[in-house]
């Protein structure tokens, strides 16, 4: 890491808004850092702020304001009615402004662990940040963890304002405590540069001026180093990368593919390959805004045509053909967690990665960071603001860089597959290679053959219900009648199965999805030979239920809720389970301290309480019958 210093040339050539690139910082840390006063009271000494917005900012500061008497520059970028009543940031705020030197996007990101999520969305935007820590409390986990996401998203350019100097009697020994415990913190996060710089963003101290209150401090103010640090951008310099957005075919006579260029160059006649597939083409046109273009540089949005009718899809991906993506269905990538659902192992997600969808698993959580010590901690889950490092599995290969090496093909998020809810930010560290030379084996004999054979179709029933519901019992009587009835059947019962094939997964969340994961594979393999396989599993969970139901094929998956009262399951207590967990000895039963979630529209919902076990089975073989037989 490198501490950028003013030198006397860059003093002499200062550099102006029309020459020197547009500068895009996000401001970070914990909450009450001040971060909303900083880039308030910098855009009110720069003459940024409009007569009309300063008459407005004195009436709130007298309504909302944090600071008597004075005005509150946080309101300048707290524009929800909620920020300004609770005096905090919940949206990421941007403003837009120049001085005479440079341009300026700046971020305002919220400090609260609950609005994290906002701040990775603003560093993914951002080519430096901001970090503010508050003189009197120090480095913050939240301050850790900041810094740890700056750097995962690549941000390479970080400035920590020490804020609050004059509430710490302006002391420069405290500085150089906080500065220095941050710069051995931040040692291993790659920043190329670190500048850390005292000040005060109430009373304006370093901001855009230095302090004369502080005349032991040397250094640049916010404002001058932010006008001179060069921020490098390489990305015209690197291979042809461009994500497919859109398909465009308003007629028959015109098929292009939209998307903004993420790296290099390409120009009409260059060579092109269509990743995943491989396929080669040239581009015979480039379109934008404007028209017809020659070329098309990193950041263009432009649409291109291809020499060449290939079958491309939103979500392919179109590179140089020499120095082409990457492109796997497997690779280990770093997880910022943002939702209050945990992350479970072996839960099918999907994966939105360069505008394309694919469901996809997190099939091994290698650890969680300790956003104190930067330490790996090992873990089965990751809660909210948790950052992990894991492997992930797709259900088809796709094109993808390094995040390292590229920010837009290398990013991608993790979404609730029945709420659509946004559940984390990924980076791809590297594809993995294990089943790269594995290929599905064509079986000689088919299911249908084998149903023909055996004279009735596959099915898989799944009875699930509370522990003591009657889910064993009455599918050991759907199979005994099936028997009965020349149906060629086998039964996975949720004991028999921990006994042996997952003895060695517990009863915790992520040990239950790994339960059901395993046993709708065997499942789905025994439905191939033909069979109808009866599961009797407790099976909490509806996203497990939903993925073996999709594992299986809706046509040969019969759902089946078992319904009694948990009254009556714990009256019943065959296995003694409700009683040692109302009494405290044993964890995580269903019903007692973890949650069941019952089918919301299963193919047979039996109400068990009060009828009888072979009344309920004679109900499940009449559907099978009529389901089975060809």
């Amino acid at each position: 890491m490198q501490v950028h210093t003013t030198t006397a040339a860059e003093k002499s050539t200062p550099p102006n808004a029309e020459t020197c690139e547009p500068l895009r910082f996000l401001t970070c840390g914990s909450v009450d850092d001040g971060k909303s006063t900083l880039i308030g009271r910098l855009l009110h000494e720069n003459s940024l702020v409009f007569v009309d917005h300063l008459a407005a900012l004195e009436r709130d500061s007298k309504k909302y304001g944090t600071t008597t008497g004075t005005l509150d520059f946080a309101l300048l970028l707290d524009g929800l009615e909620a920020e300004r009543e609770q005096g905090i940031t919940i949206d990421v705020a941007y403003r837009y402004f120049s001085t005479k030197r440079r341009s300026f996007v700046v971020a305002d990101a919220p400090g609260h662990e609950q609005y994290t999520r906002n701040m990775a969305t603003g560093a993914s935007n951002s080519d430096l940040a901001v970090l503010l820590a508050d003189a009197r409390k120090g480095l913050l986990s939240q301050t850790r963890r900041h810094a740890i996401i700056a750097s995962l998203l690549g941000l390479q350019h970080v400035v920590l304002a020490v804020n609050k100097m004059d509430l710490v009697g302006l002391d420069e020994g405290v500085f150089k405590h906080i500065a220095e415990g941050f710069a051995t913190f931040a040692a291993d996060l790659g920043f190329r540069t670190l500048q850390a710089i005292p000040v005060s963003a109430r009373d304006g101290d370093n901001i855009s001026t230095l302090s004369t209150r502080m005349d032991w401090y040397g250094g640049p103010t916010l404002l001058s180093y932010l006008e001179e640090i060069e921020v490098d951008d390489h990305r015209a310099a690197r291979p042809f990368r461009m994500p497919v957005q859109l398909v465009s075919r308003p007629d028959s006579d015109f098929r292009g593919f939209a998307g903004t260029v993420a790296d290099g160059r390409v120009l009409v006649g260059d060579g092109v390959a269509v990743l995943p597939t491989g396929r080669t083409s040239r581009v015979k046109r480039i379109l934008n805004v404007s028209g017809e273009c020659e070329a098309a540089v990193a950041g263009d949005a432009v649409t291109l045509i291809l020499t060449d009718e290939i079958d491309i899809a939103r979500g392919d991906m179109l590179t140089a053909p020499q120095e082409r993506a990457q492109v796997a269905d497997q690779f280990a990538a770093h997880l910022v967690w943002m939702s209050d659902e945990r992350l479970l192992p072996g839960r099918s997600y999907l994966v939105k990665i360069n505008h394309g969808t694919v469901a996809g698993t997190v099939t091994a959580l290698k650890h969680r960071i300790d956003v104190n010590t930067l330490g790996r901690m090992a873990t089965k889950t990751l809660s909210l603001n948790d950052i992990g490092v894991c492997n992930i599995s797709l259900a088809r290969a796709v094109a993808f860089d390094a995040y390292s090496d590229n920010r837009d093909t290398g990013s991608f998020i993790l979404i609730d597959r029945y709420t659509n809810e946004t559940l984390a930010a990924g980076m791809i560290d590297f594809a993995l290679r294990r089943a790269g030379n594995l290929h599905h084996q064509q079986l000689a004999v088919t299911t249908a053959q084998r149903s023909q054979l055996m004279q009735h179709k596959p099915l898989v029933l799944w009875f699930t219900g509370l522990p003591g519901a009657g889910k064993s019992t009455l599918a050991n009587l759907v199979e005994t009648g099936l028997h009965a009835r020349g149906i060629h059947t086998t039964m996975l019962d949720g004991d028999n199965v921990r006994l042996g094939l997952n003895r060695d997964l517990g009863f915790t969340e992520p040990d239950r999805v790994e339960n059901i994961r395993r046993v709708g594979e065997v499942a789905r393999l025994m439905s191939e030979a033909g069979l109808v396989v009866l599961c009797s599993f407790i099976s909490p969970f509806r996203a497990e239920r939903r993925m073996v139901r999709e594992l299986i094929g809706t046509e040969a998956f019969i759902e089946i809720f078992v319904d009694t009262p948990l009254d009556t399951c714990i009256a019943r207590d065959p296995k003694g389970l409700y009683r040692r967990a109302l009494a405290g000895e044993i964890k995580n039963v269903t019903g007692v301290d973890q949650i069941y979630e019952a089918p919301q529209a299963a193919a047979l919902h039996l109400k068990a309480d009060g009828t009888s076990p072979r009344s309920l089975a004679d109900q499940v073989i009449a559907c099978v019958m009529g389901r089975v037989l060809p």
